[in-house]
């Protein structure tokens, strides 16, 4: 199975790509994963990014695929893969498509932008490596952590202003991918759920009926 996940920040995509990848057998694999690996390789493509990255420069699309298809068409993929996180636009995807790459389906998951923000926003972590939430997994006392009695803190990606920023960029740039593999015939949608659990025998089922209908 080649399979595409989408979806905005926090809507729980990774956790599901590695579900599908522990599922399937397949890697699940990020584009930041696939560049940082080129990079450390030494290969003539992987050396051109870490320059543009090194400057603090985005590295360009063309490099970026170049890359991509040569993790692709390794045999660590010959059993098939899940992209998360690439393509984030048409022009990537269009790129993508160029390349011959068979992919299976494209599966978004759906989360409102409201509840990602009571996701992200109230996510809660300690420098000994406890993690908590607001909501869900709430401290015995507040903002203090359980294990080690050290005060909690959020991170900046998720501070509400910024998951707002993201959100605006993913709905901006990255969107539109739906539309674009609906009309490609690939789309598969999931609705989010609150427990992991019942997100991930979503997906399941909506990939196992999915590839069924396009058999």
């Amino acid at each position: 199975m080649n399979l595409i996940l989408l979806g905005a920040p926090g809507a729980g995509k990774g956790t599901q790509a590695e579900q599908i990848s522990e599922r399937e057998g397949i890697p699940a694999i990020s584009t930041g994963q696939i560049l940082r690996n080129a990079m450390r390789s030494g290969s003539e493509l992987g050396l051109t990014a870490k320059q543009y990255v090194e400057s603090g420069a985005l590295v360009p699309d063309d490099i970026v695929i170049g890359i991509i298809r040569e993790y692709l068409e390794s045999d660590e993929c010959r059993h098939g893969f899940v992209l998360d996180g690439f393509p984030r636009t048409i022009a990537q995807a269009e790129a993508l498509k160029r390349l011959g790459i068979k992919i299976d389906a494209v599966l978004t998951i759906e989360v409102p932008d409201e509840k990602i923000v009571s996701r992200m926003s109230g996510r809660r972590f300690c420098e000994c490596g406890a993690s908590y939430h607001t909501d869900f997994l709430p401290p015995k006392v507040e903002g203090i952590c359980d294990r080690c009695g050290k005060e909690l803190y959020i991170r900046d990606d998720d501070k509400p202003e910024t998951v707002l920023s993201r959100l605006e960029t993913y709905h901006r740039q990255t969107e539109p991918l739906i539309g674009y593999y609906r009309g490609e015939g690939l789309l598969i949608t999931v609705e989010g759920q609150e427990r992991v659990e019942d997100t991930t025998e979503l997906v399941r089922q909506a990939l196992m009926n999915g590839t069924e209908n396009k058999q």
